[in-house]
């Protein structure tokens, strides 16, 4: 079925133990949501990445990204831990506590792309990015996510790759971590939200240099039906953040805005036959700003989403301070 029907590698949640069992021909590699963050590093043969996600007496979330090749390749590359099955490659960075996150950012990014220009997988298609103090400020004295805007969006300038779906959250510590997808044959199509301004080109007010990414990423297979990533979405509307306190409202519009985002009328302007539902999503992740918003925020998004989705949902920063929550996902 490779290079027909399934196009990318699944993702699944799995527990600790579980994964340890999972390991093998059938895995690319793997996310430990865990009690502390850190370098990537190789686990029965495999990268694996370390986030500081969650708090003490929480369980650990292990994300795992299963492949259907035959030969795992995996190697090493400017502190990048790397596997590859001839079609997809995985991809896990850390950059850590910096006194300057925008130039260590851009250094980190510059690797990433001589990877996978290197190894002929020049289609990055999904990107995700934790940082620890994600609204604090920096040693400049500007907001850390803003100065990892710039040196992100440094790379893509430098080096010429489309903008792909991504994520930007806050993580409890560890500094900033980043992995990512990427294909070595399959069309990427980055589609935009007709509710949304596209992120790279918000207004001043956001920062001296926007947000590098798409709301979302279809990967379009030679034939058969291609996989979705939704971006990291949250409670914005054009540019502004919509029911700033009000989580309940931010989750209802953040969900709008996914339903718009994925469906059919949004995805024909973008060149796809058929559309999406919030109920054909898998793998969602779901960023809670509050403790107490846990409940309800679960129990919504639990209205929408099909029984059969694995929701993760983890309590951290989310990218602006009155932004509350922050949801994304995948198609099978």
């Amino acid at each position: 079925m490779r290079g027909n029907v399934i196009v990318t590698p699944p993702s699944t949640f799995r527990s600790a133990e579980d994964f340890a069992d999972l390991a093998g021909d059938t895995v690319l590699g793997a996310v430990r949501f865990s009690t502390a963050g850190g370098p990537p590093r190789w686990e029965h043969g495999l990268p694996v990445l370390p986030l500081h996600m969650v708090r003490p007496g929480e369980a650990e979330v292990v994300e795992v990204w299963h492949t259907d090749g035959d030969v795992v390749r995996t190697g090493e590359h400017e502190g990048l831990l790397y596997a590859h099955d001839g079609e997809v490659l995985f991809c896990a960075g850390w950059i850590g506590p910096s006194a300057d996150c925008g130039e260590a950012a851009r250094q980190a990014y510059l690797a990433a792309f001589e990877l996978v220009e290197g190894l002929g997988y020049r289609n990055v298609v999904r990107m995700w990015n934790m940082l620890e103090g994600i609204t604090d400020r920096s040693a400049r004295g500007t907001e850390v996510y803003r100065d990892f805007c710039v040196g992100r969006g440094k790379a893509f300038d430098e080096r010429g790759h489309a903008m792909p779906a991504s994520t930007g959250i806050g993580s409890l510590g560890g500094g900033v971590a980043f992995y990512f997808l990427a294909h070595r044959s399959h069309e990427a199509v980055h589609l935009e939200n007709p509710l949304q301004v596209p992120a790279h080109e918000y207004p001043p007010q956001y920062g001296p240099r926007p947000p590098s990414f798409a709301r979302a990423t279809y990967v379009r297979p030679e034939q058969g039906r291609g996989s979705l990533y939704v971006s990291g979405t949250a409670s914005i509307l054009d540019h502004a953040t919509v029911a700033a306190g009000d989580v309940a409202r931010q989750v209802q519009v953040t969900l709008a805005n996914i339903a718009a985002l994925i469906g059919a009328d949004n995805l024909a302007r973008h060149g796809i036959d058929g559309g999406y539902r919030l109920d054909d999503l898998r793998a969602v992740k779901v960023y809670v700003k509050r403790p107490e918003d846990v409940p309800i925020v679960t129990r919504l998004c639990r209205d929408e989403f099909s029984r059969r989705a694995e929701v993760a949902v983890f309590t951290v920063d989310v990218c602006r301070p009155d932004l509350l929550v922050e949801i994304e996902g995948m198609t099978p």
